[in-house]
């Protein structure tokens, strides 16, 4: 990918993620992560090169949960299927069990602006399960919480894809936070991006939440931290 103003962002790169698997995305500031993101999404058209997607919904969630401030948490939950004009029965019984997979009964009148913004993203999360995915797309949508509410939605996180086993893809700057989530970590380049390493991460799901804790979660964790700081060509 090389932008207009002739930024190579991403050289040539060949990934493949599928059904079932979650794989991060790691690597230094202005890699490409988000770029190889959209590319996936089709928001953004690669330069040279082909996506190809096996199934017809993708679920986006970006960096900031990007709700619409003036409706309520049920009315944003309904935006997906409004999009795709569907009956309005079935908008609201696909947002009220949205609501119910990330606990948010009890909020569905309150606006994004009385909630917290843990809640908020957990919002944006329960949003796009509407439109059950195929392919979950997930831009760092973590990294401006505090550590506590980012390890309670990592948990919800696991949760959902235990529930669902759609095809994950997770962009992160934290190797702690892909080492929990993925089942496989992809470590990128300086820019212009490439992939120049790969750790299977060898624990099952369900994934318990003092699995941060163990020996052998920091070991997976020091060889992926191992990839990001090795000298690249």
């Amino acid at each position: 990918m090389t932008f207009p103003d002739g930024t190579d962002a991403i050289a040539e790169l060949d990934l493949a993620v599928t059904a079932g698997e979650f794989v991060a995305v790691v690597g230094p500031s202005g890699c490409g992560k988000s770029t190889l993101l959209r590319i996936a999404s089709g928001l953004t058209t690669p330069t040279s090169g082909t996506v190809e997607i096996r199934g017809t919904q993708v679920g986006y969630v970006f960096q900031d949960a990007t709700l619409l401030p003036w409706r309520t948490v049920l009315g944003n939950f309904e935006v997906p299927a409004e999009l795709r004009t569907a009956p309005k029965a079935q908008r609201r019984a696909q947002a009220q069990q949205a609501i119910e997979l990330v606990g948010l009964r009890g909020f569905e009148q309150h606006h994004p602006r009385r909630l917290s913004g843990g809640m908020r993203m957990r919002v944006s999360l329960a949003r796009a399960l509407t439109l059950d995915p195929e392919l979950f797309l997930f831009d760092e949508p973590f990294g401006a919480l505090d550590e506590i509410t980012r390890e309670r939605l990592q948990d919800e996180v696991l949760q959902l894809f235990e529930r669902k086993r759609f095809a994950g893809l997770f962009v992160t700057h934290s190797v702690f936070e892909a080492a929990f989530l993925a089942s496989r970590v992809v470590v990128m380049s300086t820019r212009p991006g490439r992939i120049v390493g790969e750790v299977e991460v060898p624990f099952a799901y369900p994934r318990p939440p003092s699995l941060r804790f163990e020996p052998h979660f920091a070991e997976v964790a020091g060889s992926i931290s191992a990839l990001l700081r090795r000298p690249q060509r």
